[in-house]
């Protein structure tokens, strides 16, 4: 599993920070993230911290007002 985007998001769903491993156009990476954040923000403290969205698992965890968001590989291979 391999990490292909890491991002830093306020409680508005604003971008502050954006990194990408793997090459998307930047009309996909706004599209990526707008689904993302929305999928992530409507979430409530009760549920887990792991989305699956279309080809990626998603983690994330919230601090103070920010929410880090990792996405990794949805391949369910593991070898040890």
């Amino acid at each position: 599993m391999g990490i292909r985007f890491i991002l830093m998001v306020n409680k508005q769903g604003q971008t502050r920070l954006a990194q990408y491993y793997e090459w998307l156009t930047l009309e996909e990476r706004r599209a990526l993230e707008g689904e993302i954040v929305r999928k992530c923000l409507a979430r409530n403290e009760q549920q887990c911290s792991f989305v699956e969205h279309r080809n990626y698992k998603i983690v994330y965890r919230r601090y103070a007002s920010l929410f880090f968001l990792v996405g990794v590989d949805n391949d369910e291979r593991w070898m040890p």
